[in-house]
């Protein structure tokens, strides 16, 4: 049974279809955001922005691209979370928002007994955390987000050896970090600007001349690293690309939808949260064809789509893992898919459907 909506009034399913592809069709450029999706509801999504030259956008994608552009302008040492549970001898949490990023963080990268290579005790240092508690026998080095990149530039800067005076608890966290077998940098991009990653990524670079440093940067949420692969493999690029041209093309301010809309150089949106109800926060209307689970969009054209591992069998990027993992549906409907409502739109276009 669908969940299908025009203005808030409920339509057939096919009748949503049929007016979203009459606006795509008629659109001079539409920007398909949100992208909250399992990898075969990005991949029909991608397929579709390239076969009518949109773009493509996903709601997290200026977290994502704070660690991506520090990462292809310079390199990055960085692990799985599996590594670091089992290998990770000195881990040094980074920012106030890892909970909010991870929230059985400590349950997950304490439980584990390190490998027998590795040996003796875990310690754990966390550097600028939240005023909420810190669990007992994590050190604690400055307070909040506000504190955090002068920290993090000392913290540099004494690992380098560029500052003949310290504050004594930044000299002892750099001495501890030096001395790590295995130490891991755990991070959430969301709670950090892209020169405070930039700074981290330097200085896991400088830890590595003494000792083996690594880093793990937190995956956003609504499958946002799955969908930065799919769009990688499929464009060579992540979100933020556009096809308007007859090729892909990636441009981080160019092809921000956001932008786009509010600019008006975008005339159509499709929205895709497929893991809540979550809104866009344009400030411009726009013609919109909503993608989501949950509570209906009450303008525009809405149709109601199943959560991926839920309402359907999905593959996803698992945080816990790193990595793509295949997931039953656990209360399995017959709410389409993202894929499958892309797909009927798809076929619904002038020329009908195209191979993905």
């Amino acid at each position: 049974m669908s969940d299908a909506r025009i203005d808030g009034r409920p339509v057939t399913l096919d009748a949503a279809v049929a007016e979203a592809a009459k606006l795509l069709a008629a659109s001079r450029l539409s920007v398909f955001a949100g992208l909250g999706t399992d990898i075969a509801g990005a991949r029909a999504a991608i397929a579709l922005a390239e076969r009518i030259g949109g773009v493509i956008d996903h709601m997290h994608s200026d977290a994502l691209l704070r660690d991506l552009v520090v990462m292809r302008e310079a390199g990055a040492y960085v692990t799985t979370p599996n590594e670091a549970r089992v290998r990770g001898d000195t881990l040094l949490l980074i920012g106030p928002r890892l909970i909010e990023a991870w929230p059985d963080i400590f349950e997950r990268l304490l439980s584990a007994p390190l490998a027998p290579e590795i040996g003796g005790e875990r310690r754990v240092f966390w550097l600028c955390p939240a005023k909420s508690a810190v669990p007992a026998g994590v050190k604690t080095v400055g307070r909040g987000a506000g504190e955090l990149p002068a920290k993090l530039a000392l913290l540099r800067a004494c690992v380098g050896r560029r500052l003949a005076r310290m504050p004594k608890a930044i000299a002892d966290l750099a001495k501890a970090l030096q001395a790590a077998r295995f130490g891991v940098a755990v991070w959430s991009a969301a709670a950090l600007d892209e020169l405070a990653v930039e700074m981290l990524f330097g200085l896991i670079d400088e830890l590595n001349a003494a000792t083996r440093f690594t880093g793990l940067p937190l995956a956003p949420s609504d499958n946002a690293i799955g969908v930065t692969q799919a769009s990688g493999w499929m464009t060579g690029f992540p979100p933020r690309t556009g096809f308007g041209r007859g090729y892909s093309e990636h441009d981080p301010w160019r092809f921000d939808a956001k932008r786009l809309i509010e600019d008006g150089e975008a005339d159509c949106a499709v929205w895709i949260s497929a893991y809540g109800p979550a809104q866009p926060n344009w400030r411009t209307r726009v013609p919109i064809i909503t993608l989501a689970a949950g509570e209906q969009a009450q303008s525009g054209i809405s149709i109601a789509v199943g959560t991926p591992a839920l309402d359907h069998d999905s593959v996803e990027h698992d945080p816990r893992t790193g990595t793509l993992v295949a997931q039953a549906a656990s209360r399995r409907t017959d709410t389409p898919s993202v894929a499958d409502v892309i797909a009927r739109i798809a076929a619904a276009l002038p020329g009908g459907t195209w191979p993905c």
